[in-house]
């Protein structure tokens, strides 16, 4: 089980496990969807209501197959938005982007980074 925060260092975290888990799946030559990501991390209580809460906060379909992490950032950022909104039992909105978006770097140090220093509107 994953203890997960509204923290950057919780990020860092999941972005690796999510590198990890994606390994994982291919090196028993299976797909790398949503649902395994899930079911991996969460065991039995990854079942069809939070599996669907979170496919629909992200946007993507449970058995479609992710890209890799570190070359298309932007469906795990929302994959992993996603988890700690209904994990948390916070809006998807309360989810603390610049720390997400700071952790792809640390995690990932060599790949182009997300918005980690993008301007506030004012």
């Amino acid at each position: 089980m994953i203890a997960i925060e509204n923290k950057q260092e919780c990020f860092v975290q999941l972005w690796l496990r999510l590198e990890r888990t994606r390994r994982l799946a291919w090196c028993q030559h299976k797909r790398f969807t949503i649902r395994r990501v899930l079911k991996s991390w969460f065991g039995l209580r990854a079942d069809d209501r939070f599996i669907g809460d979170v496919c629909s906060l992200c946007e993507q379909y449970g058995y479609d197959e992710l890209p890799l992490p570190s070359l298309y950032p932007r469906k795990h950022r929302e994959l992993l938005r996603a988890i700690v909104s209904v994990r948390l039992g916070i809006s998807f909105w309360k989810v603390n982007l610049r720390a997400l978006d700071a952790a792809y770097s640390i995690a990932f140090p060599k790949s182009t980074p997300l918005n980690v220093s993008k301007k506030k509107r004012t």
